[in-house]
């Protein structure tokens, strides 16, 4: 017989088969919940939206629109706008914005070529010294933005409305208008050469993308990001320094369109002091798309990848269906409004929820 009150050894073995069953089920459960929280973002409507357009374009065109050489198009032009976007992904879940990154690019744009030009010759070092003179203009005139706003207490729509006008006059002041079409062969030939079939600025754009996206989501440097947009009261009562913080972000967004500026530079062998009025607008489309919140605190990299190339795509298949490039402009405009729309739909969700 058993010991008074234990249980029989027959009794044991028959209940571990239902503590695994059970076990088992609760995994199966929560495997699923996991599922359909994850088909329940942002992102994975975006790639949804993203195979729509691409299919839609297959149907109208696909000898063009499917062949290599438009896709490889597609992924360099998508390239420098990526690069702006990743800052912009951490700015904004901060709950920041910077509408000076075009003008910035174009800023860099012009000092990168001018510090070329003066360095002189077509090897590698030229390129390199305008590649840090362009980050470091870029950085700097982030910097400005971040001080106004921290320091000054200036609202960011308002003082970055400010430097898309007054960094776009000065890029104007110092060429006078006018594009300089002279670059060292080697950054020509950076543009031009690929690897694996890629070119070397998408791969720049990827490598940017993988670096800062994991340190978004796996450093400390990212939850402040996140804490800050979420809450920027108990943001300081835990301690972070909120304005070195936004500091850091906005300096970012500068370098990043400072480097955006050397890709379009190696892109096209010239400044293009005019061709990107409307480079904020399709940034701040990509990242809305790509299910980051525009008042902060929610965001994921993953989707800002997914909702530049949306634009970027559109525009490329209208090209192509010969479509009059004023309703490029048209599309996009009505694509921020409705992923800010849809935005705020989510937002109410969450704090209903």
């Amino acid at each position: 017989m058993s010991a008074s009150g234990g249980a029989t050894p027959t009794a044991q073995r028959s209940d571990q088969p239902e503590a695994e069953q059970d076990a088992r089920a609760q995994a199966r459960v929560e495997r699923r919940q996991a599922l359909a929280r994850t088909l329940n973002t942002s992102p994975v409507y975006m790639f949804g939206v993203l195979l729509c357009i691409f299919v839609a374009f297959t149907v109208v065109n696909a000898t063009a629109f499917t062949s290599v050489a438009n896709v490889q198009n597609i992924t360099l032009s998508a390239a420098p706008y990526l690069v702006m976007a990743v800052a912009t992904t951490y700015l904004m879940i901060a709950s920041g914005l910077d509408l000076s990154i075009g003008s910035v690019l174009v800023f860099a744009n012009v000092i990168e070529a001018k510090v070329m030009g003066a360095v002189g010759g077509d090897g590698t070092a030229p390129v390199l010294i305008g590649l840090v003179a362009g980050i470091g203009v870029g950085a700097g005139w982030g910097l400005f933005n971040g001080i106004c706003v921290t320091k000054l207490r200036v609202p960011a729509l308002i003082t970055t409305l400010g430097t898309l006008g007054a960094v776009l006059g000065a890029a104007d002041l110092i060429t006078a208008g006018n594009d300089i079409r002279t670059v060292p062969m080697s950054l020509v030939n950076f543009g031009a050469d690929s690897f694996l079939g890629v070119s070397y600025i998408v791969w720049v754009a990827i490598v940017v993308t993988v670096v800062f996206g994991l340190i978004l989501h796996l450093t400390r440097f990212g939850r402040h990001t996140y804490i800050v947009g979420s809450n920027i009261e108990a943001a300081r009562r835990a301690g972070i320094n909120v304005d070195r913080h936004l500091l850091k972000l906005y300096a970012l967004s500068g370098a990043s369109a400072g480097l955006a500026g050397f890709l379009a530079l190696a892109q096209f062998a010239s400044t293009t002091i005019s061709g990107h009025s409307t480079d904020v607008i399709t940034v701040i489309t990509g990242v809305v798309l790509g299910g980051t919140s525009l008042f902060g605190g929610y965001g994921w990299m993953v989707g800002t990848v997914i909702g530049i190339l949306i634009p970027i795509t559109l525009n490329n298949g209208l090209i192509i269906a010969n479509v009059q490039p004023f309703w490029q402009q048209v599309a996009t405009g009505f694509i921020l409004i409705a992923a800010v729309y849809l935005d705020q739909l989510k937002r109410r969700s969450r704090e209903r929820a």
